[in-house]
């Protein structure tokens, strides 16, 4: 591959150094560059990039920063279809593969054409009130569903095909991928899931009785939550949060149905190893 387009997070690449050393490396060896500006949304956080200003033909996006900024990119551009590679510029990472020290060789394989493209499951969800769908997005982590307001507990009830499964009182409810399953879900004590499954990964949070666990459901179910009542059968007010970055606020009654969703992320992999291989190196991190 020649034609390249960088996303950069300034907050971890100052200066944007990075991005610059990679620009003119990719370009001293034959690549045709584009380097994003960080772009602002009119209301919610700020997005490290504008998908219309992505040349049509680009062959690869680079991601500089850490998971959570790879994780925003992959739903920013996912509906262009192009891979995306993550260099690591924080801490611990299990998406963004390469880490600085690094950087030179990795982009050389990816000129060589040395790499391999991996396909990684995502979910929508749908935020319902009463017949209306008040909002609605796709995940490449995880899906949240917690509470909005003081230190009390919160009723989820929760649906599965139709069908009721079970109440969960608890801080939340996390929905999450495959790939998501060493973010937010494993700090709860949810499974580790190679991200080449397919599944849904149902965990709530800080539970509020001592024999429930995560379930793991098939990725053709649909999955439906609905926020209970309060402990004094009042209105509660909570939030859907979509791989920690869009919010939609929900209200007691409102539905959030969950399944698979049709697109998924494209990952570039430059390296020959399991998927046990890469946990072990990143554990030995921790």
């Amino acid at each position: 591959m020649k034609k390249f387009y960088i996303i950069s997070n300034e907050d971890k690449d100052k200066d944007l150094q990075v991005a610059k050393s990679i620009k003119k490396y990719l370009e001293n060896h034959g690549g045709n560059v584009t380097r994003g500006v960080r772009k602002t949304k009119e209301e919610g956080r700020y997005h490290y990039t504008n998908p219309k200003e992505i040349p049509k033909d680009t062959e690869c996006i680079i991601v500089l920063g850490g998971d959570g900024t790879l994780l925003q990119a992959a739903r920013d551009v996912v509906y262009l279809n192009i891979p995306l590679i993550g260099i690591n510029l924080g801490t611990l990472g299990y998406l963004a593969e390469v880490n600085a020290k690094n950087i030179e060789s990795s982009l050389m394989k990816l000129l060589n054409d040395e790499y391999e493209i991996q396909e990684r499951m995502m979910i929508e969800g749908y935020v319902i009130r009463g017949e209306e769908v008040i909002g609605n997005d796709l995940a490449l982590n995880d899906i949240v569903i917690g509470r909005n307001t003081g230190l009390r507990v919160v009723g989820f009830k929760n649906y599965v095909n139709g069908v009721y499964l079970n109440s969960y009182n608890a801080d939340g409810i996390i929905l999450s991928t495959p790939t998501g399953s060493t973010g937010y879900s494993l700090s709860v004590g949810g499974p580790i899931v190679s991200p080449s499954a397919n599944m849904i990964i149902m965990s709530p949070i800080a539970p509020h009785t001592i024999n429930t666990r995560s379930i793991i459901l098939s990725s053709d179910d649909v999955i439906e939550v609905e926020l209970g009542k309060g402990r004094h059968q009042d209105m509660e007010e909570g939030i859907a949060t979509f791989d920690g970055d869009t919010v939609i606020p929900i209200v007691t009654g409102d539905k959030i149905i969950i399944s698979k969703s049709k697109l998924k992320t494209k990952i570039i992999k430059l390296e020959n190893l399991s998927f046990v291989e890469i946990l072990s190196q990143k554990m030995k991190n921790i």
